[in-house]
């Protein structure tokens, strides 16, 4: 067991290391002065030059993704000259030194994603700290609405196979799985927001909090939660949906449950006590990466919505090109993403015994 999660750690750092890579070099090859980016188009050569030394743009691209990787790692290696750039400031690093050796600083601190072009240098973790918890209660709200939704139809898919009752259900879940997401995410907004607003008192765009004039959270809004969840969770539904049917449709035919027929068991107790169980572990592995991927996918929905999240702050980042706001938070995104897929290994392996590795 112990040796599993080491090499799914192991591989989980190894992937971080591509993403990281990759995402680097890709926007280092957008056209575009990053100095310029940072200061407005009036900007004076001096100026641009010391944004230049202040971010490290003057270094070579290599160096700079070493340096780079340096921010991301929690134990970094900083100089000890402070007109270097790998200048070690706490203030700017947070962290403790361990030891140093010659004119280097060895440091052991949380991963550092810079700070944005546009909000007047501030730090992205920061930013992405204020913005993720909104995403993780969205993709929370959303994955519980596709499980009850999906076990719900899918159980009742599969218990009425063949009937008018099958025939609805699987069309409308195909057509969940067919429609993209931002397409439903208008119009859901139209019409629950719009049309029908004297009815639903839903609002076609909202996050989690209203702010006040200072841009201060204030009150809690759970109605804003409504849409966006939904929205989200239609194509995790109508994959349960058809997960379910076919499982229980598998289970069904095995001979245990002909035994259990055979005992005199009713058909609700052979559903929920024996096939049901048996039936959900494709359910479980759809689930955790339908949660994965909502927190990457929820991009388009955030936006449509005006659900403050992380989505909603990447389109805005780029709009705006505040690189460093899109990096850090497809690092985050990424790194979450490994997280969840290494609990889920595990926690498959612990359901299905016939899983274990060892």
């Amino acid at each position: 067991m112990v040796r599993f999660i080491v090499e799914k750690i192991i591989g989980g750092i190894l992937t971080l290391f591509g993403v990281a890579t990759v995402v680097f070099f890709l926007f280092n090859i957008l056209p575009g002065d990053p100095a310029q980016m940072v200061l407005d188009q009036n900007a004076t050569e001096v100026q641009l030059m010391k944004v230049k030394k202040k971010y490290g743009f003057d270094l070579p691209v290599g160096t700079q993704y070493l340096f780079y990787l340096n921010d991301l790692s929690p134990i970094s290696f900083h100089s000890k000259d402070p007109e270097n750039f790998s200048f070690y400031k706490k203030n700017k690093y947070g962290g403790y030194p361990i030891f140093s050796f010659s004119k280097t600083e060895v440091v052991f601190k949380a991963p550092y994603l810079r700070t944005s072009y546009q909000r007047q240098g501030k730090n992205v973790g920061a930013i992405i700290s204020e913005t993720l918890p909104n995403t993780i209660v969205l993709a929370t709200a959303s994955i519980v609405i596709a499980i009850l939704f999906g076990l719900s139809f899918g159980i009742i898919s599969g218990i009425y196979k063949g009937t008018w009752i099958d025939t609805t259900i699987q069309m409308i879940s195909t057509l969940g799985m067919s429609v993209p997401s931002f397409f439903c995410a208008i119009l859901f907004s139209w019409v629950f927001g719009y049309l029908l607003y004297e009815f639903t008192n839903l609002n076609m765009t909202g996050s989690l909090y209203e702010l006040d004039d200072y841009g201060n959270q204030v009150d809690l809004q759970f109605k804003n939660l409504i849409l966006p969840a939904f929205v989200l969770g239609i194509r995790p539904i109508a994959v349960i949906v058809q997960l379910v049917r076919s499982g229980l449709i598998d289970v069904m035919s095995q001979d245990y449950i002909r035994t259990a027929k055979a005992k005199g068991l009713s058909q609700q107790a052979i559903i929920y006590r024996h096939a049901l169980k048996n039936s959900l572990n494709p359910v479980i592995t759809a689930v955790s990466g339908f949660f994965a991927s909502m927190l990457a996918g929820a991009v388009f929905v955030e936006y449509i919505f005006g659900w403050r999240g992380i989505g909603k702050e990447i389109v805005n980042a780029l709009n705006t090109l505040d690189i460093p706001v899109v990096v850090g938070s497809v690092i985050i995104i990424a790194t979450l993403f490994i997280l969840i897929n290494i609990f889920i290994d595990l926690l498959y392996v612990v359901i299905d015994p016939q899983a274990k590795p060892f």
